[in-house]
């Protein structure tokens, strides 16, 4: 929606949908960077602006995109009409800049749409209980459209963007990465959460909250993209679907913590009080009455989260605090690695092979990640891309 050329070309896509019988609503977001350019404004009048304030201006870009998108489809002569976020109803709590949606009334768009009409509406967006306006964070627009594609019980939920869909890998790190046809909510769940960009993680959880199956196109509408959905019991799952990598890690180990009780969480509570998300947790065991701890943090919360581990050995008689925000993360996934065993060794010796140092680890049922040094990410995804086949449509 960078331009009036893309709002047409979308604008397009919508009329093709229709042409074939779809009844169709639209959720949008703002143009380009008209979000990015908002806060720019804020920053320059207000060292500290309010969230309330924030979500009022942000909001507003909006309002210009869902305009203009109704214009568009009306040229092509399309009855069409635009609704924020209030408008709709959709109701969330009172968190500004991180609202949740609590309800989406549907009664005013169910009868716009049963005379035939293509709502556009406002991404992003809701209103609290009190009338005030809030926002849901980067990406919304995802969540808002999910949520009305649940509200509307409709049969599927596209997400038109600027990749064909999601990939093995990014191919822009990988040329052989391959788009795949499906991906379960589980998987695409993981790999937002491990650094994949292609779709917000509060959009997925919410279509796999509500059986929404979602697919992810490329903006011309062409092509079948990925569809996320659940697992089908009667498919051999693959044993990794893809590889989600973030370069924004940092890494931070307290030594000669005491081996007594309540002493990690001692560590640990200052940071998670300050809402710094703590991911992987590393520990030696223990010797003369003493153990090292490990943990990673977003590297944007590294200084701070090394200043309070620091204050919180200095309390508990622990010895050298030392971090490091050169490091980076690889993850892989896939439904698969539920019913195959030596999926980590294959990984581990693959990273060997590659003379990478793996720092930390962390696994879940379908995912196992590890913490290398930031000059290693790179080879270390092309080479567990090769590693595991990924190429392959039959991969596993």
């Amino acid at each position: 929606m960078a331009s009036p050329n893309h709002i047409r070309r979308a604008a397009d896509v919508v009329a093709a949908r229709r042409a074939r019988g779809d009844t169709v609503a639209v959720v949008v977001s703002a143009m380009g960077e008209a979000t990015e350019d908002l806060a720019g404004l804020a920053r320059d009048l207000s060292r500290a602006p309010s969230r309330r304030e924030m979500d009022m201006l942000l909001s507003s870009g909006e309002q210009v995109t869902i305009a203009l998108m109704a214009m568009a489809l009306r040229e092509l002569g399309l009855e069409s009409r635009s609704f924020l976020g209030s408008q709709v109803r959709i109701l969330t709590d009172s968190v500004f800049s991180k609202a949740h949606i609590r309800e989406v009334e549907t009664s005013r768009l169910e009868a716009y749409l049963a005379t035939g009409g293509i709502p556009v509406v406002a991404g992003f967006q809701g209103v609290d209980a009190e009338g005030e306006i809030t926002t849901f964070g980067r990406g919304g627009s995802d969540t808002t459209a999910v949520a009305l594609a649940a509200a509307l019980g409709a049969d599927e939920c596209q997400i038109l963007t600027d990749v064909d869909g999601v990939y093995t890998t990014d191919p822009r790190l990988v040329p052989e990465a391959r788009r795949l046809e499906r991906i379960t909510f589980d998987e695409m769940i993981e790999l937002a959460s491990q650094g994949s960009r292609v779709l917000q993680i509060r959009a997925v959880k919410f279509a796999g909250k509500y059986n929404v199956p979602l697919r992810v196109l490329h903006m011309s509408g062409q092509g079948s993209g990925t569809l996320i959905t659940y697992e089908e019991p009667d498919v051999e799952a693959p044993v990794v679907s893809g590889i989600a990598f973030n370069r924004d890690e940092a890494e931070i180990t307290v030594t000669g913590v005491p081996d007594i009780p309540g002493a990690i969480a001692a560590i640990l509570r200052p940071v998670s009080d300050a809402r710094i998300q703590v991911d992987m947790i590393v520990m030696n065991s223990p010797r003369d009455g003493c153990m090292d701890l490990s943990f990673s943090v977003g590297r944007d919360d590294y200084a701070e989260a090394l200043a309070l581990a620091g204050k919180s050995a200095a309390a508990l008689g622990a010895g050298e605090v030392r971090g490091n925000d050169q490091v980076a993360k690889i993850s892989i996934v896939g439904v698969g690695m539920r019913t195959h065993a030596g999926i980590a060794t294959r990984l581990f010796e693959t990273l060997a092979d590659q003379e990478i140092n793996v720092r930390m680890v962390s696994t879940s049922e379908i995912k196992i990640s590890v913490l290398v040094a930031r000059s290693d990410m790179e080879s270390g995804v092309a080479a567990i891309h090769r590693s595991f086949e990924l190429d392959r449509p039959d991969s596993s």
